[in-house]
């Protein structure tokens, strides 16, 4: 639980357009993983979930941003 809330600390110092190369940076990474573990199995594939959630993270911190 306190990895979610480093990370959450660490993007809240962000502004708009870092958030926007992270989530680029986040969701090329996520393909290539996907892609990998199509081709063979990872080793963990939950990795894949975990990049996901930070996706989501991110673009929920970006629109707050964008909000106010």
């Amino acid at each position: 639980m306190s990895k979610k809330i480093d990370f959450l600390k660490s993007i809240q110092g962000l502004n708009e357009a870092d958030l926007k190369t992270r989530i680029q940076e986040d969701e090329l990474r996520l393909k290539k993983l996907q892609f990998a573990h199509a081709v063979s199995p990872l080793e963990n594939p939950m990795t894949i979930r975990g990049i996901r959630h930070e996706i989501a993270r991110l673009k929920t911190e970006l629109r707050k941003k964008a909000l106010s």
